[in-house]
């Protein structure tokens, strides 16, 4: 008789991770830092920050924030739904945020071991990942103030709305918008403060929505509900999650109403369906960590060049 096959190994240690489809050198930075342990730990500074940063505009806790993301409210909301009530309800988002990537970690099967060496490069590799988004809005607008010939001096208010950077971060409500337009005229530091405690809050948390969850949610019903093979299944996905990305910086979902603060304008939908395929991109490819620093690191770097040059 002859003698059994061994089992193959090697497909089993190469077998497709949902979480990351491509796999790095075992033990690499790049597979090191796209574990879901890295992203809690790389995150945890941005979270609290955030939070404390957001008790610090709003001093009644107790009330609806003033400059909450969306996708923040959203996650809020649906806890609060679940039975999270009252001072619970404030914690439950970012509390989830960890449980997930905690989740993951486990269902990965990969290293729990973390080099604190690794979170700056980590910092930096987000920078120079938001550096091409940060080119194509200023190509992309500055080609439209081109086009529409609008005069600095004489127009000086549309040309902020249009040469300006777009950041990728929906709020709550006109909170924001107010405090922002004051410091345009009393020259205060506070509100690029402000907004960059929302692109940091709108980097993690429109992550989780529209990458991690989204997606995933999308992949179930095109894949295993339509039955639609793998790739179309990826390609749709992703356009979709983009789009409805883009979308919601422009209407509130849930309600139907136009956004006051960041009315419907082409460019700008645009440029952020495009930064959707490329935060989709980097998710697949670099894990949750990497994507959501990239996203907030964006942010804070365009709201600081709108500070700098356009108000």
């Amino acid at each position: 008789m002859g003698k059994a096959k061994k089992p193959d190994k090697t497909k089993k240690q190469h077998k497709y991770n949902t979480g990351q489809l491509f796999n790095f050198t075992q033990n690499s930075y790049l597979e090191r830092t796209s574990r879901p342990i890295y992203a809690i730990v790389f995150l945890l500074p941005f979270i609290i920050f955030y939070e404390v940063g957001t008790f610090g505009f709003n001093t009644d806790i107790l009330n609806q924030s003033q400059i909450r993301v969306v996708a923040f409210v959203w996650l809020q909301n649906l806890l609060e739904s679940v039975g999270f009530g009252g001072k619970l309800a404030w914690v439950a988002p970012p509390l989830a945020v960890i449980v997930i990537l905690i989740a993951m970690q486990i269902t990965s099967g990969k290293q729990w071991r973390l080099y604190l060496g690794d979170i700056l490069p980590m910092a930096v590799e987000c920078v120079l990942l938001a550096v091409p988004l940060i080119v194509l809005t200023l190509f992309l607008n500055s080609s439209t103030e081109a086009e529409n010939n609008v005069s600095r001096f004489e127009n000086s208010a549309i040309r902020i709305q249009t040469g300006a950077p777009p950041n990728c971060a929906s709020v709550a409500n006109n909170r924001l918008s107010s405090v922002t337009g004051r410091a345009g005229r009393d020259g205060q530091g506070q509100p690029l403060l402000a907004n960059i405690i929302t692109g940091i809050g709108a980097g993690i948390y429109e992550e989780l929505v529209f990458r991690l969850i989204l997606i995933c949610i999308l992949m179930l019903i095109l894949q295993d509900a339509l039955r639609l093979d793998h790739k179309n299944s990826i390609v749709l996905s992703v356009l979709i999650s983009a789009a409805l990305f883009s979308a919601h910086h422009h209407i509130d979902f849930l309600s139907g109403r136009p956004n006051a603060i960041d009315p419907f304008n082409l460019t700008k939908f645009a440029f952020r369906t495009i930064a959707g395929i490329y935060f989709a991109i980097l998710f697949a490819f670099r894990g949750f960590g990497i994507t959501a620093g990239t996203h907030a690191f964006y942010n804070i770097i365009a709201v600081s060049i709108t500070a700098r040059y356009f108000q």
